[in-house]
């Protein structure tokens, strides 16, 4: 028998290395992969030159995301997910259109249906005590120059010191974590006072219980450095802060920036959290997956996610459609700000996105909410004339991050708010994908790497 040939043995039904491979859409060496990780068992037969693997073990790996690797060079890792479908033009949370969900849902009632298929109407999430104090400490104590993403890594790894628990990777313990997280890391973000920059909250004043933690506004004068680790004299709270009870949307408003909030903004702001929460596995989520696969902690597993999001080319891709809008609303024309950016050889910010053929359905439910917002007529006009500007010559849409900058330039925020905004959301989508990851074998995110370097034996050095 040959290793292309069918073991005869229909009861046990039996597969050569070639039909394993076929069934999993890899190549034959990549089955002998999985049987050195231990993902497969082989059995050779008496007289037989080649393995043979039992078919019901090949498909079971096949049903937890294999390896997939096209023709040609390069290969696809493919894992399978009942989170985020993205057809055509439009995207869906477990069938249901996101779009949808934003018009019709808060965020915490979106993240807590997706992680646990249960609509809790008018779920609220708490930032507890000791995570939030350890968080607002870790901050505070970041030198003057640094920026949000900085401030929600640390406060990520800070909230994880302080919860002992944090190994226990039940599913009760994981959604408790999700719970607390995403608060602590809304309120460990600097304040945004009238008049003035980003002020740190006060690690002593958050001691004084939870609501006074989260709804405070108490922090640094600006000017006092962060490095130097003292505190400040305490300011008054503003009146339209969140409490700690309150909406998830107006707290991180708060934190973005330092103009009152309306209704129309603060929906746009809510429906952004949502369509934000999971977009299938982008380059943030597969290291997320990667590192529930090797039984991290959820608190790891958010952290792995920032880690991949702190890009130009994921997480910041907004702040550079908000810049292009403050220079098209300065010079007052698309036109120059878009040649600007084709003759230098960069691509237009906020334009195309490679999962849609046509509008970044995100993007078209937010610029439909900023109709109503009337401070945003502006920024959406510019944007408009951005669009039209390059559809002369290329069949380019709109994608979420140009929505974003709309929102971001309208109500005053600076250029990373959009950066902010996303890294939030997007934790909600993380924790639904480390729950996926942890019912799933251990260490399966094992691509098998292929070396390319000089073949031994080598002299040596």
């Amino acid at each position: 028998m040959t290793d292309h040939d069918v073991a005869q043995d229909p009861d046990e039904r039996r597969l050569s290395t070639r039909e394993a491979a076929d069934r999993l859409g890899v190549k034959p060496e990549t089955v002998y992969a999985y049987v050195s990780r231990g993902q497969l068992t082989s059995r050779r037969e008496p007289g037989g030159r080649g393995s043979t693997f039992d078919a019901r073990e090949v498909d079971a790996l096949a049903r937890r995301g294999g390896r997939r690797e096209p023709s040609g060079a390069g290969s696809e890792l493919a894992v399978r997910t009942g989170i985020t479908l993205i057809d055509r033009d439009h995207c869906y949370f477990r069938g249901v259109d996101t779009s949808e969900l934003a018009a019709h849902h808060s965020y915490e009632e979106v993240a807590e249906w997706l992680w646990t298929g249960e609509m809790r109407r008018g779920i609220r999430f708490t930032a507890p005590h000791d995570a939030l104090t350890a968080a607002r400490r870790a901050v505070d104590a970041l030198p003057a120059h640094t920026g949000p993403m900085d401030w929600l890594q640390v406060a990520v790894i800070a909230a994880a010191a302080a919860d002992p628990l944090r190994f226990d990777l039940s599913e009760r313990a994981v959604l408790d974590t999700a719970r607390t997280l995403i608060p602590t890391l809304v309120a460990a973000l600097p304040q945004r006072a009238a008049g003035r920059p980003p002020t740190q909250a006060g690690a002593e004043e958050a001691g004084a219980g939870r609501a006074g933690a989260e709804g405070a506004g108490d922090g640094r004068a600006a000017g006092a450095g962060r490095g130097a680790g003292g505190v400040g004299a305490a300011e008054k709270p503003a009146p339209e802060l969140a409490a700690d009870n309150g909406p998830l949307a107006p707290r991180l408003w708060s934190r973005l920036t330092s103009e009152p909030a309306d209704p129309p903004s603060l929906r746009v702001l809510d429906a952004a959290l949502v369509l934000l929460i999971d977009h299938d596995l982008a380059a943030s989520t597969l290291a997320v997956r990667v590192a529930a696969s090797a039984r991290a902690h959820p608190y790891a597993i958010v952290s792995a996610g920032f880690g991949a999001l702190d890009g130009a080319l994921h997480g910041a891709a907004s702040g550079l459609a908000h810049r292009m809008l403050l220079e098209v609303l300065d010079r007052g024309s698309a036109a120059a700000v878009v040649a600007d950016h084709l003759r230098a050889g960069r691509r237009v910010p906020g334009l195309g996105h490679p999962l849609y053929p046509g509008e970044d359905p995100r993007a078209r439910a937010l610029f439909a909410l900023l109709e109503d917002v009337p401070r945003a007529r502006p920024a959406l006009q510019a944007a408009r004339d951005v669009i039209t500007t390059t559809a002369r010559h290329k069949e380019w849409h709109a994608n979420v991050d140009l929505a974003l900058a709309v929102l971001t330039v309208a109500t005053g925020m600076p250029a990373e708010a959009g950066e902010t905004i996303f890294a939030v959301a997007r934790t909600a989508g993380w924790i639904a994908h480390a729950l996926e990851e942890y019912d799933e074998p251990p260490l399966r995110m094992r691509p098998s790497g292929q070396y390319s370097g000089p073949r031994p034996p080598q002299p040596l050095p």
